[in-house]
């Protein structure tokens, strides 16, 4: 028997199963965006395939599927690997799905039709829980939507994407990111940032604003904006629509 043992190296990776390619795919790109990594299966005997293939650190399973049931899914999961955190997806009105998903090993579960931002953060609940994702307590980890900024190893990515940044970039938007939503002056960030005041430092602020955007902003809904007059202020994208 070959073991699913989630302990390979590199991102996160959740096994997605689920025999409705819209939904798969939706839930894909919601993964994606809170970093990590998804493995899509369309039925049971394809997610057996996969999770022995990918060594997944957690699982979101759908109670129905086209071959196998979800509960002998779950069961198979489960004798493989007990440790393994599995968020099961049910039907409103399926008590007894819900009722056998809890009772044969399922840790969690949510009903269809359901929120990602709800999935995504009873996923990230489990992989804390199951320590396959640490729980950041010293603020060297700061979260703005899709946005993270390391502070200890100085990364950054956007959507899951790493972005790459200059010394001076990184200490740009880590400042920003330490007041999320509050506008700060070109005076407060060459404060902050370059310890200065000197004449002409608003210019500075105004080019290294402008390639952090091309950086953090390209290809995406903006979070970096410029107020009139007053400073500049990044956002979490769901604050502007």
């Amino acid at each position: 028997m070959t073991g699913i043992s989630g302990n390979r190296g590199g991102r996160i990776r959740v096994l997605i199963v689920d025999d409705e390619p819209a939904l798969t795919e939706v839930l894909s790109v919601a993964v994606t965006e809170a970093g990590w990594h998804p493995y899509p299966a369309p039925d049971g005997h394809s997610a057996l395939r996969e999770a022995r293939r990918c060594a997944p650190h957690a699982v979101v399973l759908d109670g129905m599927l086209p071959d196998l049931d979800g509960i002998q899914v779950l069961r198979r999961l489960r004798y493989e690997n007990p440790e393994l955190p599995v968020l099961m997806l049910t039907a409103r009105d399926a008590v007894e799905h819900r009722l056998d998903g809890l009772g044969n090993g399922a840790d969690d579960y949510v009903t269809k039709p359901f929120s990602l931002q709800e999935v995504v953060l009873r996923l990230r609940g489990l992989l804390r829980r199951s320590g396959a994702e640490r729980v950041r307590t010293d603020d060297s980890v700061r979260v703005l939507g899709d946005l993270t900024v390391a502070a200890e190893s100085r990364e950054v990515h956007r959507g899951g994407a790493a972005v790459a940044l200059t010394a001076k970039e990184f200490d740009l938007l880590r400042l920003l990111m330490e007041h999320p939503r509050q506008v700060l002056s070109k005076a407060q960030i060459l404060d902050r940032v370059w310890s200065s005041s000197f004449d002409g430092g608003g210019n500075l602020v105004e080019v290294y604003i402008s390639s952090l955007r091309r950086k953090i902003d390209r290809g995406r809904a903006p979070m970096i904006h410029t107020v009139r007059g007053l400073g500049y202020a990044i956002r979490p994208v769901e604050d502007g629509r």
